[in-house]
């Protein structure tokens, strides 16, 4: 059985006794959404890069105010949940989530990477409310022993939304032939102004898709009755135990590891795009590479479908280790390959980088229990590796090129394993003393 236990000092009052489906089913539409845009920014990057003439560093940008969300709204978004609770706080996401693709059509208009970057901040702000109210949330809705598997199975449903984002966006957003950067620059500004125009525009209908997509979903979540968390118990223990997540040595080890982990899986599919252009790796255009990416992030999603089986039997940590080795093996396999071998090794990482998240999220968490809520926000927080980690790699890019640049990922994933080994494992001092209270208090 998997490793991860959570204190029991939460209590779903409508299935005491197991899995509350029909609640996680309607959760786990949440999944697919949120990774259906975070990866359609895989073809908004090249898109951007073309239109505005980008250097690698400059077009990963919209990774960096994307991720960087995730840092500046990780807590408060905790401290959301503890006050409007969890269907409130899933609502909220999804407006803000709903506000911020509405605003790429201004930016499509105005032809302006500032405000293009705006919108993906505030689309960023509503998935990162999302990610602390959901991911907990499919934690709790059964029983604790299962937390990792069941959180991986909605985190597949994620890798689902990932999977047909590169089809779908290559289509709509890619459908127009762009030209060569030397073409561009051969422009006279009013022509200029027409292209770019004319280029922006392709992003309008899947965003425009995307705001109708989430403000129903919104209306359909506030109007649903999921059943209620009773929190009574978790504030009584947490004041009389005076407790602290930066107590907790899985807590705060998680946190690097997601920042690692988001930081590595963006890094490579930001660039994927731009890898598979270059003749001695595919030689593929824009378009063509859109459809390879989808095999990226396929992998994931069936990955998790078998990992939320197999982390039925195994432990939670043994398995992620793993799985963290054979990612830095198949990177280090590209890095040193060209053509077909690299190409197919890289699009490999997906399959193993599947279980990742869900599992340094079970695993941080566990045995936190009043404190669950507080120490989501913060591992959501560690979520802005996304931004940074793929910046690093842009800059390292434009000095060495793609090719070798993926050595970023491979340092990533070599700490994921020790996390996974080692940095997991719960140091029992607190986690104890919180369970004997807890036990006391009821």
């Amino acid at each position: 059985m998997p490793s991860t236990r959570l204190l029991s000092s939460f209590r779903v009052t409508s299935a005491p006794g197991g899995t509350d489906r029909r609640a996680l089913a309607v959760v786990t539409a949440l999944f697919f959404m949120w990774g259906f845009l975070t990866s359609l920014n895989d073809v908004l990057i090249p898109h951007l890069k073309s239109i505005f003439e980008l250097n690698y560093a400059e077009a990963v940008l919209v990774q960096v105010a994307f991720f960087t969300a995730y840092a500046v709204f990780g807590l408060p978004s905790g401290r959301l949940v503890e006050w409007m609770g969890y269907q409130r706080t899933i609502v909220a996401g999804l407006v803000t989530m709903g506000i911020g693709a509405l605003l790429f059509i201004p930016a499509a208009d105005s032809t302006s990477f500032p405000l293009f970057l705006c919108a993906l901040i505030v689309l960023a702000a509503g998935i990162t409310t999302l990610q602390v109210a959901a991911n907990p949330y499919v934690s709790i809705l059964g029983p604790p022993q299962t937390a990792s598997s069941r959180l991986n199975l909605a985190q597949a449903f994620n890798s689902l939304g990932t999977t047909i984002a590169p089809l779908l966006g290559g289509w709509l957003i890619l459908s127009k032939e762009t030209k060569d950067i030397t073409d561009i620059r051969t422009l006279s500004e009013s022509a200029l102004h027409v292209y770019r125009l004319q280029q922006a525009a392709t992003v309008k209908a899947p965003y425009i898709w995307m705001t109708c997509a989430l403000v129903a979903l919104a209306l359909a979540i506030a109007l649903q009755r999921f059943p209620r968390i009773d929190r009574t118990q978790e504030y009584r223990t947490q004041r009389l135990l005076d407790d602290s997540i930066w107590r907790h040595r899985n807590v705060v080890l998680g946190i690097v590891a997601i920042f690692l982990y988001v930081g590595a899986e963006v890094s490579i599919g930001s660039f994927l795009i731009n890898y598979f252009n270059l003749p001695d790796i595919g030689g593929l255009s824009s378009r063509a590479a859109a459809r390879f990416v989808a095999f990226y992030w396929g992998g994931a999603m069936v990955g998790r479908f078998v990992g939320s089986a197999l982390l039925q039997k195994f432990r939670t940590g043994t398995l992620l280790g793993i799985c963290a080795i054979v990612a830095t093996s198949l990177v280090v396999i590209s890095m040193a390959s060209f053509g077909h071998v690299a190409l197919w090794s890289i699009l490999m990482v997906g399959l193993f980088n599947s279980i990742m998240f869900p599992s340094i999220f079970t695993l941080g968490i566990a045995e936190t229990g009043p404190l669950t809520g507080k120490a989501s926000g913060a591992l959501v927080t560690g979520i802005v590796g996304g931004a940074l980690v793929p910046l690093a790699e842009g800059v390292l890019a434009d000095r060495i090129g793609i090719h070798h640049a993926f050595i970023i990922p491979v340092l990533c994933y070599v700490y994921i394993s020790y996390y996974g080994f080692k940095g997991s494992v719960v140091i029992r001092g607190d986690a104890t003393t919180a369970r004997a209270m807890s036990k006391t208090i009821a």
